[in-house]
């Protein structure tokens, strides 16, 4: 049996961080997350949580910081595969991380921030566009720095769509009236958040995935807006009223809305109108299928997600 790879998470306490970190720390690798002094004696209830649940894990904590470099370096020499799962705002600054790796040179898989669409195989309008363009640098300049990696395609997280089926400004599942953008027929795909811990962490030792892009595609997790209705309508017993918002108003709609809202429209642009979730084959000359790789792992259906709602 291989000894499992120690793992850094860079940005372990954000939205989809602590489910990487949890995964990892569950499935028996050593686990460490790169924080702030600050984050580590934070007053934020939510960050204490997310903390204190770390340390119950065992998770190893290491102060450093994106824009010390010798913290960082000295974080990544610990161990032997980076994990970056910073946010929107820092997406950017990853290229600190590629340098830092550089130097380090012991690092066998950098995974940068990714966990939704394929960056490189999007058709997307502004401002989302721009926010793609960049995580599409760090690929490039990850591929060109000759860092082993791996390129995570998420997909939606399900913990952010299906509650409230994408109805705006909604906080729970509509019982009335269903607002569909696009003509319903593109298939987007929903993964529960810690299954995407769970196959990510699947994968940082596996030789199939190296220098790939993961898709995390179920088969029973990939659903057009239309059959996310009816499967919504068989639970609930009802027919809804349907609302079509097809693309000539969407765009209309992401030029006036302010942010974050014209983002979260534009992304769904992308996926419900382009159809860039599932609009293309995954070649096994660039990418592989989570759900084909790991069988064994028992993830959470659409179906089963929306259950808890009904």
């Amino acid at each position: 049996m291989a000894v499992a790879s120690k793992i850094l998470v860079i940005g372990g306490t954000g939205y989809i961080g602590k489910f990487i970190v949890e995964a990892s720390a569950k499935a028996g690798h050593p686990t460490y997350v790169l924080v702030r002094d600050s984050t580590l004696s934070s007053p934020n209830p939510a960050k204490s949580k997310i903390i204190n649940n770390f340390k119950s894990l065992g998770v190893n904590f290491i102060s450093g910081d994106l824009y010390d470099h010798g913290s960082l370096v000295q974080a990544i020499k610990q161990v032997d595969v980076v994990i970056s799962t910073v946010g929107h705002a820092l997406l950017a600054d990853q290229d600190k991380i590629i340098s830092a790796i550089k130097e380090a040179g012991n690092v066998k898989r950098f995974l940068p921030s990714e966990f939704g669409n394929d960056v490189d195989r999007v058709h997307a309008v502004e401002p989302v566009k721009s926010a793609y363009a960049i995580k599409a640098n760090i690929r490039r300049a990850t591929e060109a720095a000759g860092i082993p990696y791996i390129f995570v395609s998420s997909n939606f997280f399900a913990g952010y769509f299906l509650p409230t089926l994408n109805q705006p400004g909604a906080t729970v599942a509509p019982r009335d009236k269903l607002v569909i953008l696009g003509d319903g027929t593109p298939k987007a795909v929903y993964n529960k958040e810690d299954d995407i811990g769970t196959y990510t962490i699947k994968a940082v030792d596996d030789p199939r995935t190296l220098n790939k892009i993961l898709y995390i595609r179920p088969q029973n997790n990939i659903y057009s807006f239309n059959d996310l209705a009816s499967l919504w309508e068989k639970k609930i017993g009802k027919t809804l009223e349907k609302v079509y918002i097809l693309e000539e108003q969407l765009l209309k709609d992401i030029q006036e809305a302010v942010p974050p809202r014209n983002v979260v429209l534009s992304i769904c642009h992308s996926v419900f109108v382009k159809g860039d979730h599932t609009n293309f084959q995954i070649e096994p000359s660039f990418g592989v299928e989570a759900s084909e790789l790991y069988p064994d792992v028992k993830y959470t259906t659409v179906d089963e997600y929306l259950n808890q709602f009904v």
